[in-house]
């Protein structure tokens, strides 16, 4: 039995990053094998096992048949014959084909640590093709290694290109899709996640919203501009590393060129088709809802934004909607700045103050609001 780290474990140490996922593959080894170690087998479709002691995940060998449309069309083969250079060539790119011997040696049989100097997301296999989850890896992984400048290779674009062409991007599921995006968001370059989409014709399948401010825009590669919600997203990772932010900041954008009602309807279609988190839709919502609040000066205006943005009742909501509305430049740092303060100004304001004492019910939430826009008015 032979164990080797493999993966994104390998990819990052060669890379100089943080590693955060070890995941390893056994060779020569059967289901019966690791339970007699003490192994505790999790995978029903494939053996996948939990280490005793540190709980990391091993997996058998493995080689796989497609037998479906989509990514879970597939049939699975464990064997203590598998060898590891079989089970790498089922991998998406090469760069996550690279194997790591506990003496350190590097297994390499697909030139992934080629592709990782020369800054190439290249997939191993004309395998790559019956899986379309790895369109969504790839758009993720330009993301997230934007920074040092990586491309997705012509050969992995044309056959993305071929896989949404042979209709295989129809067959994601929403949370697969969502989980992919949600990783690319916390990336320095979320934005290259769409680009990438729109590169192999995906963007228009999963993401027509986008495609179509990109029609508008006139332009179609990843250039010095982009269409003004992808600008936005772009500049969104220098104004805040909150994921739920950034999201919010590109649905905000979306569509300027519609009335608001149907930008909100538009928006919530694509965070229903997609079953994005509350949070995430709420926030977006929001935003699009109280922009011109956050634009007017006028106190009944200013109360108004913060009583819908959860101000006094919400405080992480509310932080997030400021920073939505900075990110976007519907406010500058200053007034949202202001917008807190008074925040905990009127935030502060109880029925012990009211004059009269003899209120009760709803009478004492509209003396208080009484109060508060008061307070507004005066200070800001």
């Amino acid at each position: 039995m032979e164990i080797y780290r493999v993966g994104g474990a390998v990819r990052d140490r060669l890379l100089g990053l943080p590693v955060t996922e070890k995941d390893w593959v056994v060779v020569g080894a059967s289901p019966q094998e690791m339970l007699d170690r003490g192994y505790k087998q999790v995978g029903k479709d494939f053996p996948v096992f939990l280490h005793p002691e540190t709980g990391e995940e091993y997996a058998l060998a493995r080689t796989e048949r497609k037998t479906g449309p989509g990514y879970t069309g597939f049939a699975f083969h464990t064997s203590p014959d598998i060898t590891l250079e079989q089970d790498l060539e089922r991998r998406d790119l090469t760069i996550n084909a690279i194997a790591e011997a506990p003496d350190g040696t590097l297994i390499d049989p697909y030139h992934g640590q080629e592709d990782l100097q020369a800054g190439l997301l290249r997939h191993v296999s004309p395998a790559f093709a019956e899986d379309p989850v790895r369109i969504l890896r790839v758009a993720r992984f330009a993301a997230r290694f934007n920074k040092f400048d990586f491309k997705v290779t012509h050969a992995t674009n044309a056959l993305m290109r071929q896989m949404v062409s042979h209709g295989e991007v129809d067959h994601l599921v929403p949370e697969r899709v969502w989980s992919e995006l949600e990783k690319a968001l916390v990336t320095d370059s979320p934005q290259k996640f769409f680009t990438v989409l729109r590169g192999c014709d995906a963007l228009a399948v999963l993401f027509p919203e986008i495609n179509h401010d990109y029609e508008g825009h006139g332009q179609a590669h990843d250039g010095p501009s982009f269409p003004p919600a992808l600008e936005v997203l772009k500049t969104s990772a220098a104004f805040s590393d909150d994921p739920c932010v950034r999201f919010a900041a590109l649905i905000n954008t979306l569509g300027n060129d519609l009335d608001e009602d149907t930008r909100i309807n538009q928006a919530g279609t694509l965070c229903k088709r997609f079953r994005i988190p509350n949070d995430y839709t709420r926030l977006a919502l929001a935003a699009i809802r109280l922009a011109h609040r956050a634009h007017s000066g006028i106190a009944k205006d200013t109360l108004l934004l913060m009583e819908s943005g959860g101000a006094f009742k919400n405080t992480r909501h509310w932080q997030r909607l400021l920073a939505v509305f900075t990110t976007t430049g519907i406010l500058n740092q200053t007034r949202a700045d202001k917008l807190m303060a008074l925040t905990e100004k009127a935030g502060g304001i109880n029925a012990a103050q009211l004059d009269d004492q003899s209120l009760r019910g709803p009478a004492i939430g509209e003396a208080i609001r009484v109060l508060r826009l008061q307070l507004i008015d005066e200070t800001d």
